[in-house]
């Protein structure tokens, strides 16, 4: 069972057309933007600060965001948090992908139309510029990320929209 809480005085705020599986887990001052999806596993902490995810961003299987005290977590819009990866009081620009099992922590920021590479360590308050493809423990800027891949992230963002979509009429 799907499990959406309180901490104290801070509830969840959702958007309209927001997916959240039945195993996912989201406490506190969480707010999930329209067309926004969390998958199964996942989970979103916000008892201390804000989490935030952006319109028709997804927080895909086993994912985990929390906001410590003084670093809230802001997803853009049309992003993709990969499977297991970990936001920890990070911000990650529009238009991004974080790779699966990549972690961003706390006060790091990833710019709009970025790829952080899966397995990625992204340490604490790291500033990626916008446009860039990231990879390695620590993260190191490579390059800039293509057309046919910001194109790419644009597509599987709405391939997520529908499939969630196809998830809440079957609720």
């Amino acid at each position: 069972m799907m499990v959406i809480r309180r901490y104290g005085d801070k509830k969840p705020t959702l958007g309209t057309h927001v997916f959240i599986d039945e195993s996912a887990v989201v406490i506190g001052d969480v707010r999930l933007g329209n067309n926004s999806s969390v998958w199964p596993g996942a989970v979103l902490r916000a008892d201390d600060e804000t989490v935030e995810i952006g319109e028709l961003s997804a927080m895909m299987d086993l994912s985990f965001a929390e906001a410590p005290k003084g670093a809230p977590v802001r997803v853009g819009n049309r992003c993709i948090v990969s499977h297991g990866a970990r936001l920890h009081g990070c911000t990650v620009g529009e238009s991004s992908l974080i790779g699966i099992g990549a972690i961003v922590l706390d006060l790091a920021s990833v710019g709009e139309n970025s790829m952080v590479a899966a397995g990625t360590l992204v340490p604490p308050g790291l500033k990626i510029p916008p446009r860039s493809f990231v990879l390695g423990t620590p993260a190191k800027v490579v390059r800039e990320i293509t057309s046919e891949e910001a194109a790419w992230i644009d597509r599987e963002t709405k391939v997520l929209e529908a499939k969630a979509a196809r998830y809440l009429s079957q609720k």
